[in-house]
């Protein structure tokens, strides 16, 4: 299968992919990636929100590890329903390897933005919008270059992650959440003060939107998208074209498992 091939259906293929490809299921996909995406950010951009109204702000490694954990909960709990992406650009590079179709592509991005956005106004409905509302945005004295270049690096990181546990060659099955939540972790870690270590377009674009300030959104746009290709072209090099069934798997969900 070359890269962004759709899955063609032969009559061979395991109930999972043909579960998959039955556009009757497709509402329970994008509604985990919604609800999986406003349990992520409703943590990564609550937890600045709870700290500015209580007067009690999170540790820079509460900050950093919170959104891990709750990534790491959310694959575990939802990954076979719709692979569990949370995040743009993790969908685009499965897409790229041919281990998801792209004609799904539009429908993914465009729940993880509604489960984003529901996340900040539920925020905003409960708290206001006090402080930086969760906002990314690069440290006073670092540059939108080196801000663009940091975001890049760390989501070369993270897809890298992604692809590699979810591949037949390193398949690693319920541990990939802690390889993803363990890699989240450590890039807020070190880099969280840095650029707010983002890594997706949707947790920086959602407050920024709530918040009606946009000045930043650019910088974690880009960032991750070029650290994404980067991720795929390395993946090429490490495992070949793509397309495996482990990854195909992985990207797409399981959801035969869940029928009634």
């Amino acid at each position: 299968m070359g890269a962004g091939s759709p899955v063609v259906q032969t009559g061979n293929e395991p109930p999972w992919i043909r579960n998959f490809a039955d556009p009757s299921h497709e509402w329970r996909r994008l509604f985990s990636e919604a609800f999986g995406t406003f349990l992520l950010v409703l943590v990564a951009v609550g937890g600045d929100v709870v700290g500015t109204v209580t007067g009690a702000p999170p540790s820079p490694a509460a900050a950093a590890t919170a959104p891990a954990l709750m990534v790491m909960v959310v694959i575990l709990f939802m990954g076979r329903v719709s692979g569990a992406h949370l995040n743009p650009v993790v969908s685009m590079a499965f897409a790229l390897r041919g281990e998801f179709p792209w004609r799904r592509l539009p429908g993914y991005v465009a729940a993880q933005l509604a489960g984003g956005l529901l996340a900040c106004l539920f925020l905003w409905a409960l708290f206001g919008r006090p402080g930086e509302f969760g906002a990314t945005t690069p440290a006073a004295n670092v540059t939108d270059t080196q801000a663009i270049l940091v975001e890049a690096v760390l989501t070369l990181g993270l897809v890298s992650t992604i692809l590699g546990t979810a591949s037949s060659a390193q398949n690693v099955g319920p541990l990939s959440a802690i390889a993803v939540g363990g890699y989240i972790a450590l890039a807020g870690l070190w880099a969280g003060p840095v650029s707010g270590a983002s890594m997706n377009p949707v947790r920086s674009f959602a407050p920024a939107l709530v918040r009606a300030d946009l000045a930043h959104v650019w910088i974690y746009l880009i960032g991750p998208l070029i650290g994404a290709l980067v991720a795929v072209a390395f993946a090429r090099m490490l495992r070949g074209r793509g397309g495996d069934t482990a990854a195909t798997r992985a990207a797409q969900g399981d959801s035969d498992s869940k029928r009634h």
